[in-house]
C-alpha cells in the first residue's frame, strides 16, 4: 500500500518540533503496517469517524486524519481534539 500527504499536512508536520516529528512519524509506520502486514498496534487509538476518514493518535493531544484512496493511504491532518472536530464540521 502505498501513501500520500497533503500539503496542508505536510505544511503542519513541518512546523512540529522534532521530538514530535519523531512521535507522528513513529504513528504513521504503524498504520502502514497495520495495512501492509496486518499487525495491530496497541494505543493507537484507531477509530472511524466517517464512511472513508479514519483517525489515529500520536500523542495524548495530538490525532492524524487520513482516508484510503483505492490502495492508497491518504493523510489529511495532523490536530488536537478540538482541530479535527472542527475540520469534519466543515466537510
Amino acid at each position: 500500500m502505498k501513501y500520500y500527504s497533503t500539503p496542508s499536512f505536510i505544511r503542519r508536520f513541518k512546523k512540529l518540533d522534532s521530538n514530535r516529528k519523531k512521535i507522528v512519524n513513529d504513528a504513521i509506520r504503524k498504520v502502514l503496517d497495520l495495512y501492509n502486514i496486518g499487525l495491530n498496534p496497541k494505543g493507537l487509538g484507531l477509530k472511524q469517524l466517517r464512511t472513508n476518514l479514519w483517525e489515529i493518535r500520536s500523542s495524548l493531544q495530538e490525532r492524524i486524519l487520513f482516508s484510503f484512496d483505492n490502495d492508497t493511504i491518504r493523510f489529511t491532518l495532523i490536530g488536537d481534539h478540538d482541530e479535527i472536530r472542527r475540520f469534519l464540521k466543515n466537510l
